[in-house]
């Protein structure tokens, strides 16, 4: 199916030269000379690339095959993560290059959102925030009160974040996904 560049909104997933990408931003121009144009951004969903392309006003283009399901993560098997579509139960390996970094945040029976391509999973989106115990940190020195002195935590998760020092092993704080940065301590 073809969508014509008066359809273009952020957020439109379309195909170009082959690839799916993601509309980010579109300006529509209407110079003094000449005919009228979209200025567009995109964003390549495979690697994340951001490209700049004009089109001409009324040019079609290809929407991209994609289809967002929701999982949950269910475990590792070796190399590969194995993740279960909520609506049918079908359970589908991924690679750990398909998964990228949002691996180091990946919790069993955690439900995140899978981006497909053609039938083929192209990344995973973690919710924007998590909860997980602290399974390793330093002690914080007593009387050490200084505004905004971190110390390194590992999470149950495999990752490593920056707490405050108050925080102790054990303990369960959220997380913020999209940056990796502490938020605040649950109980």
């Amino acid at each position: 199916m073809a969508v014509d560049t008066s359809q273009f909104r952020n957020g439109l997933k379309i195909e170009l030269d082959g690839e799916p990408f993601s509309v980010i931003y579109f300006q529509h121009v209407k110079p003094g000379k000449g005919g009228a144009f979209v200025r567009t951004k995109v964003r390549n969903l495979k690697n994340g690339k951001v490209l700049e392309r004009r089109f001409r006003a009324g040019e079609r283009v290809e929407l991209a095959d994609v289809e967002e399901r929701k999982m949950q993560y269910l475990y590792q098997d070796g190399e590969q993560l194995v993740f279960m579509d909520t609506q049918n139960y079908d359970q589908i390996p991924f690679s750990a290059e398909q998964v990228g970094d949002a691996r180091k945040f990946l919790k069993e029976n955690l439900d995140v959102d899978v981006l497909f391509w053609r039938g083929r999973p192209l990344n995973v989106e973690l919710p924007s925030f998590i909860t997980a115990v602290i399974t390793q940190c330093e002690p914080g020195i007593k009387g050490d009160t200084a505004s905004n002195v971190t110390k390194p935590a590992t999470l149950e998760t495999g990752a490593i974040v920056q707490v405050p020092l108050f925080v102790k092993e054990g303990e369960t704080i959220r997380v913020d996904t999209r940056s990796g940065e502490y938020v605040e301590r649950v109980n």
